[in-house]
């Protein structure tokens, strides 16, 4: 049985976030998602005179793939979806997953090789600069048990935080991205000894609100590459390559991580930090503010959004807001600046700007979660 919120949240994916026109050709790939969701993508669609194809990817399967597979094995498989992708005007990633650590234990050596031989030529070089596109994740009982809900009620959330009103969001981030691009100093501040300095000056920023991530709510840009210095102690849970980590902590000078620590896991930490030489090197800072998202839960599409938080990213920047930082990752850490996570601040020019996650100058309270979620 088909469930109308399916079909709520195909419609603003086709008609907001990918925007997509007659005779435009799209990609909805797939991942363990349910075929429901699939078919009403492609109804939408098709209302609109747009061409969908569909590619059907199960996370059990793609763990065989990466597992070993020699570099010509990847050369080739990129060379053909690289030939569909360059076709597409736009793209929808579905990402469902039955199990979060599913690519755990595979040799970190073989995941950069696929994401530099795959994941790299495919995504990074044709669909982000060349096509419309859009990610979400599908909730699945994984999803619902890492952010301890039961599935029932995930799935509540998962279509509230989904289809808000992100025309509104529009409105109220606007005046948000401009106070950035007027700002040199940034200042951040908060639980442990977080006590970090750098400068966004000339560095383009970009309003986040539907368009590229369903859910959706950040503001983001990157600092001048080398202009970091101090510490910042991360307070929400991360998975990276199905490994978890918490309680990370960052100490930069001159715009370089010299420490990185954490609980378990370290040698993995720094086998990530390790990657390249931009892996050390910070590719964006942006400011959360999803009214519907307020706690962490695993899953950075979501945890990147967090009302009251902010993101860091050690890797590569972003084309529209370069910072010139070059890397194969791209992993955003998350710092939560609500009372209940330890509060903080955050100060544009010493002027302060947010202060336990809510924002303080008038023209930017649209962003705090009472005017959001209305």
């Amino acid at each position: 049985m088909n469930d109308p919120r399916m079909d709520k949240l195909a419609d603003l994916l086709i008609d907001h976030s990918v925007a997509l026109r007659k005779g435009e050709h799209l990609l909805i790939e797939s991942f363990d998602a349910p075929p429901e969701m699939v078919i009403a993508l492609v109804r939408a669609a098709r209302c609109r005179g747009g061409q969908p194809h569909v590619a059907l990817r199960s996370n059990r399967i793609l763990r065989a793939l990466y597992l070993d597979a020699e570099e010509k094995n990847l050369e080739v498989w990129a060379d053909y979806d690289s030939r569909r992708m360059s076709l597409m005007q736009a793209y929808i990633g579905l990402r469902g997953s039955d199990n979060v650590s599913e690519l755990a234990g595979i040799p970190d050596d073989q995941m950069k090789r696929q994401a530099r031989l795959y994941q790299k030529p495919v995504h990074f070089e044709i669909r982000v600069p060349k096509t419309r596109w859009c990610v979400l994740r599908w909730p699945t009982p994984a999803m619902a048990q890492l952010a301890r809900m039961s599935t029932e009620a995930f799935e509540a959330f998962y279509f509230d935080v989904c289809t808000l009103d992100y025309g509104k969001m529009h409105a109220a981030v606007e005046p948000l991205a401009e106070r950035m691009r007027r700002t040199d100093r940034v200042r951040i501040q908060g639980p442990g000894d977080t006590d970090l300095k750098f400068s966004i000056k000339g560095i383009d920023v970009v309003p986040c609100y539907g368009t590229h991530n369903i859910p959706d709510g950040e503001c983001f840009t990157a600092p001048v590459r080398d202009s970091i210095d101090g510490v910042i102690h991360f307070n929400t849970p991360t998975i990276y390559n199905g490994i978890s980590f918490d309680d990370i902590r960052l100490v930069f000078v001159d715009g370089e991580v010299v420490q990185a620590t954490a609980p378990e896991n370290q040698d993995k930490l720094n086998a990530i930090l390790d990657t390249d030489e931009g892996a050390r090197f910070v590719g964006e800072f942006a400011l959360g503010f999803n009214p519907f998202i307020t706690e962490a839960m695993k899953d950075i599409l979501f945890d990147e959004k967090i009302s009251g938080s902010i993101h860091l990213t050690p890797g590569r920047a972003y084309k529209e807001a370069d910072n010139g930082n070059r890397s194969e990752i791209h992993w955003d850490l998350v710092l939560i600046q609500r009372p209940s996570a330890g509060g903080g601040t955050i100060h544009f020019d010493d002027e302060l700007i947010r202060d336990e996650g809510r924002f303080v100058p008038p023209e930017l309270a649209g962003l705090n979660p009472e005017s959001l979620a209305r």
